[in-house]
């Protein structure tokens, strides 16, 4: 699989199988995909069994611990269809496909730098590729396995796609929700609206407030963006929901975000408040390891003629899981594109190659 072709060959045939993180058959038709090529390169090979979504697929080459650990993703936010509407297709130096960007082509460029560093004499560490289902919706059944395998590890590259300018991604937010209920009285809006406590004008009051929590100096956002609530609009609503997407830079900053929202307090005399919530995804700061992480790739990238670029971005990856652990951790190793989640959603072909060669050099080098 070395040559540029190939690897296209391998995308195209990831892409066309639609993998959306809830259907378990779709994503593991992928896994069946990944589990063969990874065969072809002499892996061990095993699927880790998950009945909630697809299986989890690990390839090894080599023994030991102090590995280097590839981490990507099967599945894709596309709902089974998208295909038709959005085929694979190559136009103008780009390729488009649900999930080209997001992150098929991570997976194959990830096979094909593993085969072309057996072929430049192998890495010095072992190698281990673990491709999970679930990380659109969280990684809940794959984090155990994503920090097992990467407190067995030296390095951990997150094959992620790059920055549209092609930078790495060397920070990134954290990752967390809230949901928050209002209960109130429901009455006739016409016959007895005094009776009534209305539980929507009460979650407005609790939206400015949380709103209020955003701070930009620091990297905090909050962030409504689901509410429900009432009947029929004769009715004075007994109940309203709100979900609240969280972003947080900063080591602590979710726990005292918490701890502010556990202080909450109705506004409206007759109306209660539930509070719930957790965090997904802790943040993966660029602290002085991440800058060392940084600039020994750099200067591995420099070897080839490359210039690496550092950047970051609010959204999370399963790079957050690998941030505290004290593990060196690269995240953006992918292709260069833009539109994710979306049918504008492409890569730059041209990025297939590079960014297989800078990962050869990283497993041949590190």
């Amino acid at each position: 699989m070395g040559v540029k072709m190939e690897m296209k060959s391998l995308l195209k045939k990831l892409v066309e199988i639609e993998s959306p993180s809830a259907d378990k058959a779709a994503v593991d038709r992928v896994g069946a995909q990944i589990v063969e090529q990874a065969r072809n390169l002499g892996a061990k090979v095993e699927a880790i069994r998950n009945d909630v979504t697809g299986d989890h697929v690990l390839a090894r080459w080599g023994n030991g611990v102090k590995g280097i650990l590839l981490l990507c993703h099967m599945d894709t936010v596309f709902p089974a269809g998208t295909l038709e509407r959005t085929p694979y297709r190559e136009a103008d130096g780009k390729i488009y496909g649900p999930g080209v960007l997001d992150m098929k082509s991570g997976i194959a460029i990830s096979l094909a730098a593993i085969e072309d560093a057996m072929r430049l004499g192998g890495s010095k560490r072992p190698i281990t590729l673990l491709c999970t289902s679930d990380e659109e919706i969280g990684s809940l059944t794959s984090q155990e396995h994503i920090e097992k395998f990467a407190r067995e590890s030296a390095l951990v590259l997150v094959m992620e796609s790059a920055m549209p300018d092609g930078a790495l991604k060397t920070w990134r937010k954290g990752v967390g929700e809230f949901r928050v209920r209002v209960k109130g009285r429901a009455a006739h809006a016409g016959g007895d609206h005094e009776a009534g406590r209305n539980a929507i004008e009460e979650m407005a009051h609790q939206i400015l407030a949380i709103q209020r929590l955003t701070n930009y100096s620091t990297g905090t956002t909050l962030n409504v963006g689901v509410i429900h609530g009432g009947t029929v609009s004769n009715v004075v609503p007994e109940q309203a929901d709100i979900q609240v997407d969280v972003r947080v830079m900063q080591a602590g900053e979710w726990e005292r975000l918490e701890e502010r929202m556990k202080r909450f307090q109705p506004v409206l005399e007759g109306t209660s408040l539930e509070i719930a919530g957790g965090l997904n995804r802790p943040p993966m700061p660029f602290d002085e390891r991440m800058k060392e992480t940084f600039t020994k790739v750099q200067s591995i990238a420099a070897g080839i003629g490359m210039e690496l670029k550092a950047g970051g971005t609010g959204g999370g990856s399963d790079a957050n899981f690998v941030a505290p652990l004290g593990i060196p951790v690269m995240d953006g190793l992918g292709a260069v594109g833009e539109g994710h989640h979306s049918d504008r959603e492409y890569i730059l072909a041209e990025s297939l190659e590079t960014r297989k060669r800078l990962l050869a050099e990283i497993l041949t080098k590190w």
